[in-house]
């Protein structure tokens, strides 16, 4: 009978030999023969392709098409009985049955309506057991062979597909039943030996297999014995919990397995440590050493042969011992497996995918130490539990630690702590005794042991964390506690478990089944897949295929729960993109490598960021440059790195760097990669910011420090051999050395060195040209006025010689200096070549000067002239037109002045305004008075029209002697102080009432209607911007995606409002501000006039109106200081009442904005800008209303808008005789 595994239907086989499907309340649906002759409606469609005969049989050569078929019979100690088993979905079931005919075995696949789908292919020796995998993909049965015993796997078609070969010799065991995990990981074989003398011990055994890369592992062996307590009764996996295996024994015996997988990895963290990684194999420990060698599974490195099944694996957890293991198999032996030299090859060690014939293999395999047999007070329950021990640990050179279930109470572990009998004999196997016991109430799951601290860390079932210190004398555990003081309990049962030190404190970190991470009691991510701690780090693999590494030394609880909860990491050190499904295995100590697995089984070695610089960093501290700059080149690090990590260190160490390194071409690597930028603060900036800031040197850059510091070490240590860098180190300054780069490859060809390092004159120029352009080493060669050189270069070139050749030859015919010129001017250096020039004599300054104004050089040639000189005279001229044209006038009368050209002097000064020069030139031209009279007249009017009107007013009185036209100046410009003193003296007092006062009424009424028009102006603008300010507010609380409101609320907004959504707005903007870029200078400007438009509902009315606001405080006060000068005209004239009008009026409207400067530039509209949208302070709501409030924010070049307008409160206007 058996169950679908929806347990909806029932299938029964009758001893009829008929099949029966019923419904869960036994009605019978359909019956049918367990027999068919029928393949089924799967039967394979034959398209008639040649005969059997003409076809290739591979190694069984060509009588394998004469074969006659052979039936065997059912095996000797096969029941007969028919086995169904169920795929996972409940659509199909299998039948496996001994046929009548042939009395072999078969196996049928039906469907769930009763329809026969494939029967099996002949397969000789085929065993009763079957298995339908849960996943659907296979059925699982056993066969018999010649000489060996198979699992074989069927599809649905009834093909064979794969197989595994069992441990066991042929008829020495029988397999009574095959079953799947629910996740179909795991597979479970059911085995019994057969008897084949009278008086041997019959076993049964439960073994566990799973696969990996197409290879099957023998995992766990339970032996049980086949009478007593332990002979098994009853096998089943738990069908909700996939690694929970239930045992039922004889005499109502219990056991119930949690399997758990674990990667069995050496634990050191120095060079020592080979990262070793073992794998149980049946009765093999497959160990691959990944420092030396990466080899996929089943692949490794050596292969360690025990005699029996191998339970568990451990490796010592002492650093200067973490690749020495010790194996715990089946019959509960540990072997102990320890690295360093013996003195032969151990015979129970073979090399895998390392060596061969005529190889030398480098590797240190271990040897054998020795076998211990642990002596238990009482074997009873070993009987009765074949996996007495779990969870082994080897914690010191003599001393393990195992836990065992108390045979008192089912929830209560024992923590046994081993240690090695010592014997007088050197005899082949050892004894452990079990030195103390101590039992825990709960049931232990997983135990983690950290070598530096010196504990070790056991987790109950309900997720509660121990503590045991192994130095200490006694036995004893603990709660663990958080810094608090509270004991730690993870909220779920973790799988995984590791101690590793955060911040100074040691945590105990954990991961679940479900994929939940935490660190003491406190979840910080739920994706994570797997975990590793190596030294100072923390690496995991996430669901969304990435590999994150942090760096626990200053690190907290607190911000690694913000690092991996954030979606975004800004750090690039810290995230790396992984493939699907990758898992860690382990990182090479003290090396980049970090080793993955794929769901598929392969492994992939990557070398993530975060340990690729701290491993750089680590060994740039111990002056290990060559270390890290092999890594940095094979990686692809900046090389910039290596000084920007500590410039200091670097620059002091150069020599050292030379000699580490000791290539040329990597010193030239080196040298090409470097660049002014600070890799530290850009590409890669570290981990934790450091406190002590690195110093640069402000008397040179970086590129200019290094370069120099290189060369002279090069040259110390072996110019001729470090030629190219040394030329190298030229051609990197800011600035390139061309000119002695040339000269020394000038000298090379002229005397070459000796040296056996040293390289030719032509090796060097090939190595030049790839790094300069050879165009631009022409004219540097030229540049040097040396043809020998030019010739050198040009040969290397793609030049045609008949192009620089009659070039050449003309140069060498002309005189030294106009040779020069001609170089110069060619390459367009034209400093030089007017300072060559001008030593060619006075027939070449006709060109010399057109050179001048032709390329602008006036300041340059006239350094190279005397003063005195009429050289000097005619560039200064030319200098001094030249600046007229480009509507400099006030240095073009000086330049003027100074070379005595004083009527082109005066003619520039006059047409600047300067009255004072221009007055000078005059004289310095001896002007008559009526010249001097008019060209006073000329200069006031200037000085006039400029709004100069004190300057106008002082050359009317002084030089044409009109008085009368400088008062009226001074009236018009409100220096009545100044027009006051004119009249009085020259005693004319009728213009007091003639034109002074007037004036001074007049200018009181414009006063008056000013301040008014501004104080209205204020006042209705200060209400409009609160009126914008509610609208937006308000607007604010509505979705800004939706359309505008409706209702009563529509009422507050006008047709034209000013409320439009951010997105309208940045649209609108952005849209015009792309067409304005294409448009003149003056659009641009009438544009952004546009931009801040006050016209009620335009976008941006509320800038526009704190722009005005702004504006109408400014004018008034820069107002204070006219006023003042009225206030006190008005009361020497008796006009007080004008006066005392004016001051209350003047005082009222800065009483006015003072008051409103507040209202109008609020606290909260100047931090709209700088308001944090995150932070540990922030809440959903203050996130929400920031982020929609930078939805309409302004632009950056608006923020100066939003600082309120600053009013000199200490300038004095007011006059107190007036109050």
């Amino acid at each position: 009978m058996s169950w679908s595994p929806d347990q909806e239907l029932v299938l029964l086989a009758t001893g009829q030999q008929t099949l029966i499907m019923m419904t869960k309340d036994f009605e019978p649906i359909m019956e049918q023969q367990i027999h068919q002759d029928d393949f089924g409606e799967s039967k394979f469609i034959t398209v008639g392709w040649g005969k059997k005969e003409t076809q290739f049989h591979g190694s069984e050569g060509r009588q394998a098409a004469f074969q006659i078929q052979t039936h065997e019979s059912a095996l000797p100690w096969d029941d007969h009985r028919p086995r169904v088993t169920w795929r996972g979905d409940g659509q199909f079931f299998a039948v496996s049955v001994v046929c009548p005919e042939t009395g072999a075995r078969k196996v049928r696949v039906w469907n769930r309506e009763f329809a026969l789908q494939s029967t099996s292919e002949p397969v000789p020796g085929l065993g009763p057991a079957l298995a339908w995998k849960p996943s659907g993909s296979l059925i699982a049965s056993t066969q018999n062979k010649p000489n060996q015993q198979d699992v074989v796997f069927f599809e649905k078609n009834g093909l064979l597909h794969g197989q595994f070969t069992l441990p066991f010799l042929k008829d020495e065991v029988k397999v009574n039943d095959l079953l799947w995990n629910a996740d179909s990981s795991v597979l479970a074989v059911w085995l019994e030996d057969l008897q084949r003398e009278e008086d041997s011990v019959l076993k049964t055994y439960v073994q566990l297999w799973t696969v990996g890369n197409y290879h099957w592992y023998l995992k766990q062996c339970l032996p049980f014995s086949t009478y007593g307590k332990s002979k098994i009764v009853s096998l089943m996996w738990d069908p909700v919990i996939p690694y929970r295996l239930h045992v039922l024994c004889q005499g109502w015996h219990y056991l119930c397995y949690d399997w758990r997988w674990t990667t069995d990895r050496s634990s050191g963290d120095n060079e020592s440590d080979l990262a070793n990684v073992a794998v149980i194999d049946g009765n093999r420990i497959l160990v691959t050493v990944f420092q030396q060698t990466v080899v996929p599974p089943p692949m490794c490195t050596y292969r360690l042969l025990l005699p029996h099944p191998v339970n568990q694996v451990t490796f010592c957890a002492l650093p200067k011992k973490s690749n020495d293991l010790a194996v715990l198999d089946a019959s509960n032996q540990i072997s102990v497996y320890k690295c360093g030299d013996s003195p032969s090859m151990d015979p129970t060690v073979k090399l895998g995918a390392v060596g061969g014939n005529g190889f030398k293999v480098s590797l240190r395999t271990p040897h054998l130490e020795k076998r211990y047999k642990i002596q238990f007070e009482s074997n009873e329950d070993q009987e009765t539990n074949p996996l007495k021990l779990s969870l082994l640990s080897w914690i010191e050179e003599d001393i393990f630690l195992a836990i065992c279930h108390s045979q008192c109470s089912p929830q209560q572990s024992v923590i046994h702590r081993l240690t090695v009998v010592p014997c007088e004999v050197d005899e082949e196997q050892g004894q452990l005794s079990v030195s103390s016991s101590i039992s825990v109430d709960g049931i232990i799951i997983s135990m983690c042991c950290n070598s530096k601290t010196k504990s070790v860390a056991l987790q109950l079932a309900d997720g509660q964390i121990l503590k045991y210190i192994w130095e200490s004398p006694s036995l004893a555990v603990e709660p663990w506690k958080n810094p608090g003081g509270f004991p730690i309990q993870f909220p779920y049962p973790c799988i995984q478990t590791e101690l590793a030190m955060i911040g100074g404190e040691e945590c105990v970190l954990g991961l679940t089944d479900r994929c939940r991470f935490f660190i003491n009691d406190t979840e910080v991510a739920s994706n994570i897949t797997s975990f590793a701690v190596y030294d100072e780090f923390l690496l995991l693999t996430t669901h969304s295929h990435t590999c994150q590494c942090y760096c626990l030394k200053d690190a907290s609880i607190k911000t690694l729960q913000a690092g991996l909860s954030s979606s975004h990491v800004s750090n690039g050190e810290i995230l790396r993109k992984v493939e699907r499904g990758s898992r860690i295995v382990t990182v090479v100590p003290q090396d980049t490598k970090l080793i993955l697995q794929m769901p598929r089984g392969n492994l992939e070695v990557v070398h993530h960021r975060a340990l690729v610089l701290a491993q750089i960093r680590k060994w740039l501290d111990k002056i290990m440059f060559k270390e890290a700059f092999e890594c940095m080149r094979k990686l692809r690090i900046n090389l910039n790195l290596i000084h920007d990590h500590n410039p200091e260190v670097f620059l002091q160490n150069v020599e050292t760097f030379i000699r580490q390194i000791d290539c040329v071409n990597h010193i030239n690597l080196f040298f090409t990669e470097l660049k002014e930028e600070d890799v530290t603060k850009t590409m890669y900036p570290p981990p934790v910011p450091s406190s002590v800031q690195q110093s640069r040197d402000p008397g040179g850059t970086k590129l200019d420090l290094i370069c120099d510091a290189l060369r002279v070490a090069m040259e110390n240590i072996n110019p001729h051999k470090y030629c190219l860098p040394i030329l190298t180190s030229h051609v990197k300054k800011t600035t390139p050395e061309l000119e002695i780069v040339l000269q020394k490859v000038h000298e090379l060809q002229g005397n070459a060195p000796s040296d056996p390092d040293a390289v030719s004159a032509e090796e060097a120029l090939k190595y030049l040209l790839l790094l300069v352009d050879v165009n631009e080493l022409y004219d540097h060669s030229l540049g040097t006025y040396d043809f020998d050189l030019v010739l050198m270069v040009a040969e290397k070139s793609q030049k045609d010689p008949k192009e620089y050749l009659p070039f050449l030859n003309t140069l060498k015919k002309m005189e030294t200096n106009y040779q020069r010129f001609t170089i110069d001017k060619y390459l367009k250096r034209y400093e030089k070549a007017i300072g060559h020039l001008s030593k060619c004599g006075p027939e070449y300054f006709s060109e010399c000067l057109n050179l001048i104004k032709d390329k602008n050089l006036y300041n340059e040639a006239l350094k190279l002239y005397p003063p005195t000189s009429q050289e000097y005279k005619d560039i200064s001229i030319a200098y001094g037109e030249h600046l007229m044209e480009e509507h400099q006038y006030e240095p073009a009368g000086l330049v003027f002045a100074r070379c005595g050209a004083h009527e082109k002097a005066l003619s520039a000064f006059l047409t600047c305004g300067s009255w004072q020069q221009t007055l000078c030139m005059a004289a310095q031209l001896n002007m008559t008075e009526e010249q001097l009279a008019g060209l006073g007249r000329t200069l006031a009017g200037k000085l006039a029209e400029q709004r100069k009107h004190s300057d106008a007013a002082i050359v009317l009185e002084q030089y044409t002697q009109d008085y009368e036209e400088a008062v009226l100046l001074l009236l018009e410009g409100a220096a009545w102080e100044e027009a006051l003193r004119l009249v009085y003296k020259y005693n004319r007092l009728d213009i007091i009432e003639t034109n002074i006062k007037p004036s001074i009424l007049e200018a009181y009424k414009n006063y008056m209607a000013f301040l008014e028009s501004q104080t209205a102006t204020f006042s209705r603008h200060k209400e409009r911007l609160l009126v914008v300010r509610e609208l937006k507010e308000r607007a604010q609380q509505v979705d800004l995606d939706d359309e505008m409101p409706h209702g009563q609320e529509a009422d507050l907004f006008s047709e034209t409002s000013s409320i439009v959504s951010g997105s309208e707005m940045s649209s609108k903007y952005s849209h015009s501000n792309s067409r304005i870029s294409a448009r003149s200078s003056k659009n641009r400007r009438k544009a952004e006039r546009k931009k801040h438009s006050l016209k009620e509902g335009s976008p941006l009315e509320d800038l526009a109106l704190l722009e005005a606001l702004n504006e109408v405080v400014q004018s008034l006060d820069k107002l204070k200081d006219e006023v003042y000068r009225i206030l006190k005209v008005l009361f020497l004239f008796e006009f007080d009442e004008q006066g005392r009008e004016l001051q209350k009026t003047f005082q009222d409207t800065l009483q006015l904005v003072e008051r409103s400067l507040p209202e109008i530039w609020t606290l909260t509209y100047q931090q709209n800008s700088a308001m944090p949208v995150l932070g540990p302070s922030s809440t959903a709501n203050s996130i929400m209303a920031s982020y929609q409030q930078q939805k309409t924010s302004v632009p950056v070049l608006d923020a100066e808008l939003f600082v309120p307008p600053k009013i000199n409160r200490k300038t004095q206007w007011k006059l107190s005789l007036l109050e």
